[in-house]
């Protein structure tokens, strides 16, 4: 057996569901699952480019051109091509059973999830979102949310978590400042709170320039999902990420249609 098949064979084994699910249509773009070594390098590659090369954030890769981390095993990884076939978008899903293998969700390297995840039900955490600069349109987003939504459904999942960052600003302000805003109207409960284990130090008594919602950000909130508690502060990345939480039975009754209806 060539090493090709051999990579196949194991990944299909691993991630049933990423071959059993068919292809999201959205006009002249398509979503689907890795199914091969060498796509699950293309998206990391496409990682890469966008959080080192645009965003100048600092990757801990020890191969270089790809944004990797002990994750990527244990993930599935959805990934957006455009009528070329190209490329143009990817996340992560990370489900339950394989952050347990894992050692976790990435979430707690950031949060003590305790709260969140003593929560009957089955969860599903996504990453690592990135969309190439030409594609950052509709489309592309709702292809990516489609192909997300065909595997909560096919899943049950019950809960959809997460990382969404928020831009620091000058001396964390903005991030701050936003966070205080959203905290307002999206937090979650009490006894849901999430702590993150490097808190966005406080800048009290500064004002700090308004700062917009950031789109993936925009987009949980959107669909209903909630903040877990204070930011945590992302030192490769500069910047401040916010715990998401969203119960897929609680999700905005206008979008609900959009994003978890799919044709029988």
């Amino acid at each position: 057996m060539s090493t090709e098949s051999l990579v196949a064979t194991q990944y299909a084994r691993d991630f049933p569901a990423a071959v059993l699910l068919p292809p999201v249509e959205e006009r002249s773009i398509r979503v689907e699952f890795a199914q091969s070594r060498e796509d699950i390098e293309a998206a990391q590659r496409l990682r890469y480019t966008i959080f080192a090369g645009e965003m100048g954030a600092r990757l801990h890769n020890r191969i270089p051109g790809l944004d990797h981390d002990r994750f990527d095993h244990y993930c599935q990884h959805l990934v957006v091509r455009d009528a070329l076939g190209e490329m143009v978008g990817c996340t992560r899903i990370l489900t339950a059973p394989a952050a347990q293998r894992a050692g976790g969700f990435y979430s707690q390297t950031e949060f003590d999830l305790a709260p969140v995840l003593a929560l009957p039900g089955r969860f599903m955490e996504i990453g690592r979102t990135c969309v190439r600069a030409d594609s950052r349109n509709g489309a592309t987003i709702s292809a990516l949310w489609s192909g997300l939504a065909a595997f909560i459904a096919d899943h049950r999942i019950d809960y959809l978590i997460g990382c969404a960052s928020i831009p620091l600003g000058e001396q964390g302000l903005e991030a701050q400042a936003l966070y205080l805003e959203l905290a307002q109207r999206h937090l979650v409960a009490d006894s849901l709170r999430v702590t993150p284990h490097l808190p966005l130090p406080r800048r009290d008594g500064l004002v700090p320039r308004k700062c917009a919602v950031p789109p993936l950000l925009k987009a949980y909130l959107r669909l209903g999902a909630r903040i877990g508690g204070e930011p945590c502060l992302d030192p490769d990345f500069q910047v401040a990420d916010v715990f998401i939480l969203l119960s897929t039975q609680r999700i905005e009754r206008r979008y609900a249609r959009h994003f978890l209806e799919r044709d029988q």
